[in-house]
């Protein structure tokens, strides 16, 4: 197979082709320290404040589309044949602000401006899509910023006034998208990418089965899909990640389908990618959902790299494992299929070697009788790591509860059934006796630790408050704070 070492990407509005990039060098960088384009901001080089908020242009199968990502995280050799958008390219050719911009200052949203940027970048990715925002919708467009002078009410304030001052019809990322995206076509190639120096090495195969060859030559590479995770081991543990192999490119690996009776995950499919469709045929998790990171954070993750991560606190393991989910591993030509909860050995440790990958989620469609629910518990509402999330599927038939499958988070060294509570509740009537039998049985289950997120105890009574809110909602009854203070009494 040719192999080619450069990476080739369009920045504003003009081309770029890189030689030598290494893995680690993240985009952030590369904007403020070499392109001098310091508008783009470094906050908390983590994916958490959203001041570094650029635009990353994609083509998908339904056109070019345009999503806020956080830079800091996002690695420089993942843009390619990408299209990344910073605030220096909003203003017109005579210099005038940007809609968005000018409803900004109008509306005293710039406050000290360190983070104006990124919720400018936010909010514009926001615009393009939807003109005339809801409150609801600026609140999540927003979830990925954080304003260290707390004044959000103009910001909002700015986002619900945006249409007034233009029309995406008129924007020159919509004028000109036909011709970018005819750019970005070009600049796709069929070969491997092979770039950086020796000890920092970026791979970017030509496709899945050049994934599978390229993970066998270099069996201890780092896999990237979104950087979510292992952008934080270069910013803050400065560990070296070389030879990285990047998967963000493979479309192959983000189709979602569905077919006997089960939707088809690919694994790099981002947690914006699955959202609609898999809330579409799920509904009960779309507040769940939104509660994954942020935007920015929603747009780089993938659900298969949120599994093969093996994170004892990840968010998508607990709902997919009670919904009864598979994955598909693969070596080379061979395939594997084990389910969900069989992944996860132990804390660190997974079920797959050194040169396999997660291919795909394969995730059951509930059925008539399903009752389904998760939840999330964190010490921040919006773009927060877990303490305790669960998921949880019972089937009731003729009002005696026939399966039940309660996957924990940040309970044990992995994600993990409730074997003893789920033996308390299968065979028993629905009835709420049966969920507060359950609940106590969670202390057969689980021996969680103490940490800086939460308490062993806390985690405990949360846990078991819980399935007991599962059985109010279920059952239509109000969950209200009083309520919840009494089982916590």
């Amino acid at each position: 197979m040719t192999h080619r070492s450069e990476i080739c990407f369009r920045l504003n509005d003009k081309d770029v082709s890189l030689r030598e990039v290494g893995a680690s060098q993240t985009l952030l960088d590369y904007l403020r320290l070499d392109q001098r384009l310091t508008g783009t901001k470094e906050g908390c080089a983590e994916g958490d404040c959203g001041a570094c908020t650029v635009l990353v242009g994609r083509l998908t199968p339904s056109g070019l589309r345009y999503a806020p990502v956080n830079a800091c995280i996002r690695f420089l050799a993942s843009v390619h044949g990408c299209h990344v958008v910073t605030v220096e390219h909003l203003s017109g050719p005579d210099g005038q602000l940007h809609p968005v911009q000018q409803a900004m200052v109008d509306h005293h949203a710039s406050q000290c401006g360190f983070c104006t940027p990124g919720f400018v970048m936010a909010l514009y990715g926001l615009w393009m899509e939807v003109p005339e925002p809801t409150v609801a919708q600026i609140e999540t467009a927003l979830q990925g910023n954080l304003c260290r002078c707390t004044g959000y009410a103009p910001i909002i304030d700015a986002a619900l006034a945006l249409s007034r001052y233009g029309r995406p019809a008129a924007d020159h990322l919509v004028q000109e998208r036909e011709t970018i995206a005819a750019r970005l076509r070009d600049l796709k190639t069929e070969d491997r990418i092979v770039t950086g120096p020796p000890g920092d090495r970026a791979i970017l195969p030509a496709s899945v089965d050049d994934l599978a060859d390229c993970l066998l030559e270099n069996p201890a590479a780092t896999l990237v899909a979104g950087a979510t995770d292992v952008g934080l081991w270069v910013t803050k543990h400065l560990r070296p990640i070389g030879p990285a192999i990047f998967t963000g490119h493979l479309d192959a690996l983000k189709t979602i389908t569905r077919d006997d009776g089960a939707l088809r995950i690919g694994a790099g499919a981002s947690y914006t990618d699955c959202q609609q469709v898999l809330c579409d045929h799920i509904p009960v998790l779309s507040e769940y959902w939104s509660r994954i990171g942020g935007w920015q954070v929603r747009n780089m993750g993938t659900v298969g790299g949120n599994i093969a991560n093996g994170s004892p606190i990840g968010d998508t393991p607990p709902v997919l494992i009670a919904l009864g989910a598979s994955i598909t591993l693969r070596q080379g030509a061979e395939r594997r299929r084990l389910p969900l909860e069989a992944f996860f050995i132990d804390y660190g440790q997974q079920d797959r070697a050194p040169d396999e990958f997660v291919e795909s989620i394969a995730v059951p469609l509930p059925g008539p009788d399903d009752r389904i629910a998760a939840y999330k518990i964190s010490k921040r509402r919006d773009e927060d790591i877990s303490a305790v999330a669960v998921g949880i599927r019972v089937t009731v038939q003729d009002d005696i509860i026939t399966d039940a499958r309660l996957a924990f988070g940040g309970m044990a060294a992995t994600p993990k059934r409730a074997a003893q509570a789920e033996a308390m509740l299968v065979g028993e009537p629905w009835a709420r006796k049966s969920f507060e039998a359950a609940a106590e049985a969670l202390s057969q289950d689980f021996t969680p630790l103490t940490d800086w997120r939460a308490s062993a105890e806390y985690r405990m009574l949360a846990a078991q408050n819980l399935l007991r809110r599962f059985w109010l909602e279920q059952e239509g009854a109000p969950v209200r704070l009083d309520t919840a203070m009494e089982a916590l009494a």
